[in-house]
């Protein structure tokens, strides 16, 4: 039984063996290295002008109302037939110039100005305001109208009315200042002078 076995193991081996031929060996294949692309390169961002310096904007003059008002009071108070111990009413600085002015601190720049000194009691702008909305006028009302003006001094008890205005090139305008005596409307003072910076 020994060699029977061992005829079907020889048989089986001998029909599992390939009966083909080998194949002869093929070179292993060349593989051709793919062709280098050129870099990735990133667009380029416009080119930028270089800056150029902001300009400075203009200097603005700034006035010195004080020093600009103190000389024409000055002659003002010091001119014929002004009675000290007067009441006067302060209109405020009109602007006539070729653009804006800060005529409001010219304004209290004159009433500044006569508080140092003596000669007037000069209405204050509260009572002035509160006169002015009693009497239907509105509190910015310039009193340009002198009919408007003469009104309010006489309402007030005022004596005076001192009117000034800026006028000629806003950069450096000159100053221009009457003295009204309200009883008859007249101009008794007028005087001229150029702002100071």
């Amino acid at each position: 039984m020994k060699k029977y076995l061992f005829v079907v193991v020889a048989a089986l081996l001998l029909a599992g063996c390939p009966s083909r031929t080998p194949e002869p060996e093929q070179p292993p294949a060349t593989v051709e290295p793919a062709e280098p692309q050129p870099p990735v390169t990133v667009p380029e961002q416009p080119q930028l002008p270089p800056l150029q310096p902001v300009p400075s904007p203009p200097k603005i003059k700034t006035i010195d109302w004080q020093a600009s008002v103190t000389p024409l009071v000055k002659k003002m108070l010091n001119a014929e037939g002004v009675e000290p111990g007067s009441v006067l009413l302060i209109n405020s600085v009109k602007n006539n110039t070729n653009g804006n002015l800060q005529t409001g601190k010219a304004t209290a720049s004159l009433y500044q100005a006569l508080a140092q000194e003596s000669k007037f009691s000069v209405i204050g702008e509260e009572k002035l305001a509160n006169a002015k909305m009693t009497l239907g006028l509105s509190v910015d009302d310039s009193l340009e109208s002198r009919s408007k003006a003469v009104g309010l001094a006489r309402y007030l008890s005022a004596q005076y009315v001192l009117y000034s205005d800026a006028s000629g090139d806003a950069r450096q305008p000159s100053l221009e200042m009457q003295l009204m005596l309200v009883q008859t409307g007249e101009i008794i003072w007028s005087g001229k002078g150029a702002t100071q910076e």
